[in-house]
């Protein structure tokens, strides 16, 4: 009995690593793929496609990481198993959804253009720059339009949504870049409070509901960067806020 049970606590932590050799350690970036999926999914109506493409953008996100990973630490044979797992999931997904709606081949420059972007960071080892953290918000944030395009509606209808995204996870780089990396920096603290007080001014024009959430964020900004809070704590608040956000984007529509 003791060596089963021995051999298994052994196993487990050696499954544990195995799975994470397959996901990155970048909690805070699921917000930024999911809310606005979500916004788009909810503000224009669901189809059938969303599913599929929200397989996609997942798996192009694991493929897009563990890509720049080997760009960055020139060492493809590192990455190779998880370059073969989600290259063939994300083209599979990608195809499929491409083929219910053609028309979202119009994104691919843009999306290009960005990654291209993201491999120049990756290239010299500059990935967690403040610029190629705003890239990864625009690639993000685009997902609203993509959605919007797969339900088959106009852009219209959903560019508010994608406005209070954008100016949400805008805020937040800036913001979790003083209670974590930039901590005690009074430049990036002024950047990011000066920075809600404009998200604040654009909020306003949206809808009052908006602008309250956006008020409240301004509070986090300019308040809990006096604390010492843990990474775990400034995610979980993160993660109340980015639903916040969500709700009230959808309910204001």
């Amino acid at each position: 009995m003791r060596t089963d049970n021995t051999t298994g606590t052994r196993r487990r932590p050696a499954r544990r690593r195995s799975v994470r050799q397959f996901i990155p350690p970048q909690h805070g970036a699921w917000a930024m793929l999911l809310v606005p999926w979500l916004a788009g999914v909810l503000v224009a109506g669901f189809h059938w496609a969303h599913v599929p493409l929200l397989g996609a953008w997942l798996a192009g996100y694991l493929l897009s990481y563990y890509a720049l990973q080997a760009v960055k630490t020139r060492r493809l044979s590192r990455f190779r198993p998880q370059l073969l797992l989600y290259g063939p999931i994300t083209a599979a997904l990608c195809l499929l959804v491409v083929a219910v709606r053609p028309q979202l081949l119009a994104y691919a420059p843009a999306y290009a253009l960005l990654l291209a972007l993201n491999v120049f960071y990756a290239r010299r080892r500059r990935e967690r720059a403040l610029l190629n953290d705003l890239i990864f918000v625009v690639q993000s944030c685009l997902m609203v339009f993509v959605a919007a395009s797969v339900a088959g509606t106009g852009l219209s209808p959903v560019t508010p949504a994608f406005t209070v995204v954008l100016l949400y996870f805008t805020g937040t780089v800036l913001y979790v870049k003083t209670m974590i990396r930039e901590r005690g920096s009074a430049s990036y603290y002024w950047a990011s409070v000066i920075y809600h007080v404009f998200a604040l001014g654009v909020a306003a024009c949206l809808s009052v509901p908006i602008a309250a959430v956006v008020a409240l964020l301004l509070a986090r900004s300019a308040v809990l960067p006096r604390y010492r809070l843990t990474p775990k704590h400034v995610g979980i608040i993160e993660v109340v806020t980015s639903t916040l956000v969500l709700i009230t984007t959808v309910a204001t529509r």
